[in-house]
């Protein structure tokens, strides 16, 4: 099967990765039933009918890695690629991200071929289309880069043929950004820091669009304040929410209110709309919510209510600079 088109989701190139993909991704986090980040369980049927969900959209693009649940959420992408035959369908793409021992904290180059090597095995594939190298701040740049390190096994699973493309994945700009100068992935994702709230990762979509190396912008909601509102989800970025953000997510959400536009649409589309972010990840647990994202996607928006919003100043910040470790 191949998806349907959709003319508010056109096919972009990522990168010069060949691969091609919808401007809205789903990320797969949820669906591995991650209660102490999400604060909800996701059952493993419910977990299923939202894949199917999305193998039914126009969404082609498909995000999960080796720590989402210890492995549950790979396993349950798994599970649900047996009724393709156990492969990934003809015009998706499935990607994933290879990570530390979330027990031990080991970031060796050993670690993360026993990382590849199990993403292989729970998602019953035999090669992975894109790979991402997950949060190297937990390391250092010269033992990521180092003859042995991550980077290096990495790029060896791609001249076997086990993968076939490389990004880098994280959370500080600077650091992401020193990644991709090294010209060794061809993509990158940065979550949390470009959103109606927050633009410090606008250095890093500027070099990305110089490189031709693809950047893919995850959590445009900041967790859910700029999808719920901050009166009902009073936190950004997956803590307490500063009563600067409560003040500016309030404005925001009045702007939107007064134009009679939704909240997720506008934060949602402030991340579609700009032409340096190949896709957007979106995390999902269930099977509405994948329909209620390609309408969101597609409500129309009034110029002079992005023109309003772009008068609200955007966080100094970085949101997850106090968590950091």
């Amino acid at each position: 099967m191949t998806p349907e088109p959709s003319r508010f989701l056109p096919l972009r190139s990522l990168g010069q990765t060949g691969l091609n993909v919808t401007p809205l991704a789903i990320g797969c986090a949820p669906l591995g039933s991650m209660p102490g980040t999400f604060g909800y369980e996701v059952p493993v049927e419910q977990a299923l009918q939202t894949l199917r969900a999305v193998f039914d959209s126009p969404i082609n693009f498909l995000d999960t890695a080796a720590s989402y649940a210890e492995g549950e959420s790979e396993r349950r992408i798994g599970l649900a690629l047996r009724d393709f035959g156990g492969r990934v369908p003809d015009g998706y793409v499935l990607a994933t991200k290879a990570d530390r021992d979330l027990r031990t904290g080991d970031f060796s180059g050993d670690q993360i071929k026993r990382s590849v090597e199990r993403s292989l095995r729970l998602l019953g594939l035999d090669r992975l289309q894109l790979v991402y190298l997950h949060d190297p701040e937990h390391t250092t740049f010269e033992r990521v880069m180092g003859a042995r390190g991550p980077a290096a096994v990495l790029r060896r699973f791609k001249d076997e043929g086990v993968i076939g493309h490389v990004g880098i994945a994280g959370g500080p700009i600077d650091l992401m950004i020193r990644y991709v100068m090294t010209g060794a992935f061809e993509a990158v994702i940065t979550h949390n820091r470009y959103t109606l709230l927050s633009r410090i990762a606008e250095p890093l979509l500027q070099l990305g669009q110089r490189l031709d190396v693809a950047v893919v912008n995850a959590a445009p909601f900041g967790g859910g304040i700029l999808a719920r509102g901050p009166s009902a989800f009073p936190k950004y970025s997956y803590q307490a929410a500063t009563p600067e953000v409560l003040d500016k997510a309030g404005r925001i959400e009045a702007i939107c209110l007064g134009a009679g536009v939704p909240l997720a649409a506008a934060a949602l589309q402030f991340s579609l709309r700009d032409p340096r972010i190949v896709s957007t990840i979106v995390g999902v647990s269930r099977p509405d919510r994948v329909h209620e994202l390609v309408t969101l996607a597609g409500h129309p928006i009034p110029e002079d209510v992005w023109a309003e919003l772009g008068t609200i100043e955007p966080l100094a910040g970085d949101p997850e600079q106090g968590r950091r470790g």
